[in-house]
């Protein structure tokens, strides 16, 4: 059985050209306030660290992922929102971060207004996946920051990945809250990306002292199963800090009860991907099997 580790090179193997693309994972939850961004910054970190290639598109209105990087915004009219309508290619708008490996796609306050200009234009769903085709050969991973919200820019990041992974929050109301998203995935799945799928679930603000977080962690390992990643993300005051300074908790303070849980993730995210895990840092390896 023929098997190949992911690489953004091209290779000949029996007379066969292959490109591999990198694998697109999208970050979602509809609520806000969970974490969202905060593990998509950590995450993509802790993955360029280890060695991966990786782009965080940051997808949110906010911005937030970008600032929490350090990384400045675009100027209107060379921005996302402008490579979202073609007017500008997407890799014209990727910067490199202070992380070795770690490139940033920065938000834009525009994006916020897409719904009302593409009104329901046929494919309006997946014009993302279309300008992330031509840069998907330069990366291991691409990261997509959802909006917390279910609509057409979450639907575009949906459209566009293989993958979504759900932070969710220990506390009850989540939890509920979580059916609408998965409802999302379904449409998704159904309609026009038959093959994403739901990687998994991690909880977040997690305090094992509380009975509350004990409770959510048992509801969700009995509703999600093996989905269910073992890392949980606790409170920390780190985690909340590192924003304001720019950096990812991996680099704010790597000995942080934050940054060792996130560690744990990136390290369940390489098994269930089943990417390279003798990655060399900095570069990519073709292997077959």
């Amino acid at each position: 059985m023929l098997r190949l580790i992911r690489t953004r090179d091209t290779s000949t193997l029996s007379g066969l050209k292959l490109l591999i693309m990198a694998q697109i994972i999208a970050l979602a939850n509809q609520k806000g306030g969970v974490g969202k961004t905060t593990s998509a910054v950590s995450i993509s970190a802790q993955l360029a660290l280890l060695g991966f290639k990786v782009l965080l598109l940051d997808f949110d209105p906010q911005a937030s992922a970008t600032s929490g990087l350090g990384v400045e915004r675009h100027p209107e009219g060379r921005d996302l929102y402008d490579a979202f309508f073609g007017k500008v290619p997407l890799k014209d708008v990727i910067v490199p971060s202070s992380i070795r490996n770690l490139s940033v796609v920065p938000g834009s306050h525009d994006l916020v207004s897409l719904e009302l200009e593409i009104g329901r234009a046929p494919g309006r769903e997946l014009i993302l996946r279309s300008a992330l085709a031509d840069i998907q050969p330069q990366f291991d991973l691409i990261i997509i920051d959802c909006p917390p919200s279910s609509g057409l820019l979450t639907l575009n990041a949906l459209g566009a990945a293989q993958s979504v992974i759900v932070p969710l929050q220990a506390e009850y109301y989540s939890l509920e809250g979580l059916s609408g998203l998965l409802n999302t995935i379904a449409f998704v799945q159904q309609t026009f990306n038959p093959e994403l799928q739901l990687l998994g679930v991690f909880l977040t603000m997690y305090d094992a002292r509380t009975n509350l977080s004990l409770q959510v962690h048992q509801e969700a390992e009995k509703h999600f199963g093996e989905r269910l990643f073992r890392a949980r993300i606790p409170r920390n005051i780190k985690l909340s800090e590192c924003p304001s300074h720019g950096l990812p908790i991996c680099k704010y303070d790597p000995q942080s009860a934050g940054a060792k849980s996130y560690l744990a993730l990136a390290g369940e995210l390489i098994e269930r991907l089943e990417l390279n895990k003798d990655k060399p840092e900095g570069g990519s390896e073709e292997k077959a099997a």
